[in-house]
């Protein structure tokens, strides 16, 4: 419903919706940020210098390099998937959140696009913090490292509207390990996040491009190598589509099973 029953446009009011859970978010934010900087100094540590020794180079950067962007990368996915499921669900089932904010002018589609943007927004810190990390063990090439944080908050929005469509069929928290399971965990290792995409079969690598983790990867290894990366209209429109396209099909989903 419009706000004071004028028309506007879909989406318009889902300010209000993020403030809500950027306060909430706020009171355990000291443990929250400690856990950003330390999950990927533990990767970093462990498997760039680690296993890094082994494998050496690849390509042009030293493997903990070719490493920090693909945690960048897959963290932006993992934690916009994971607010935009269980924290969101919470919210919808649990603490019935989103039933009070619909008590008010809100609409189905303010509640459902402010959780996308908050979401996003968690992807934005927890790669900011990886960005930092990565900045301090040197391995940034140059100023260009920071052009991957838009790269990365688009993509975390990318997977929020994803991971929010999931939502819209949950019938549990059990629910969410499917796509835990058959998705994010063969984006994460199919994607070129631990190792290059290119040793994989051929057909492996023509399916992963259809999915946007290997375009936010195209994106952000070389802005954080300190060069420009190639076809990169390319690789931000997949990404921008299918933030466009599941947005609106979590919308008219959550349509459905609200106000049915």
């Amino acid at each position: 419903m419009p706000l004071g029953g004028r028309y506007s446009i879909p989406g318009r009011y889902a300010w209000p919706v993020w403030l809500r859970n950027f306060h909430v978010w706020r009171k355990l934010m000291v443990p929250s940020l400690l856990g950003n900087f330390g999950e990927p100094v533990l990767y970093l540590l462990a498997l760039g210098y680690g296993f890094g020794r082994m494998v050496g180079r690849v390509g042009q950067i030293s493997y903990i390099e070719f490493l920090a962007s693909g945690i960048l990368c897959s963290s932006a996915m993992t934690a916009a998937s994971f607010e935009a499921m269980y924290s969101a669900y919470t919210r919808l089932n649990v603490q019935h959140t989103w039933a009070a904010m619909l008590a008010t002018p809100l609409g189905v589609e303010d509640v459902v696009i402010g959780e996308i943007l908050w979401a996003g927004s968690k992807a934005l810190i927890n790669t900011t913090a990886i960005l930092i990390v990565a900045a301090a063990l040197g391995l940034v090439g140059g100023w260009t490292a920071l052009l991957a944080l838009p790269v990365a908050l688009a993509t975390g929005l990318a997977f929020a509207a994803l991971a929010m469509i999931v939502t819209a069929f949950a019938p549990s928290y059990d629910f969410f390990m499917y796509y835990f399971t058959l998705v994010l965990t063969p984006l994460l290792l199919l994607s070129g996040v631990f190792f290059p995409l290119a040793e994989l079969p051929h057909g492996v690598v023509l399916t992963m491009q259809f999915f946007p983790l290997v375009h936010a990867i195209a994106l952000i290894r070389p802005l954080l190598a300190g060069t420009v990366p190639q076809q990169a209209w390319l690789h931000g429109g997949v990404i921008l589509a299918y933030l466009l396209v599941a947005g609106g099909v979590a919308v008219w989903l959550f349509r459905r099973r609200i106000l049915r």
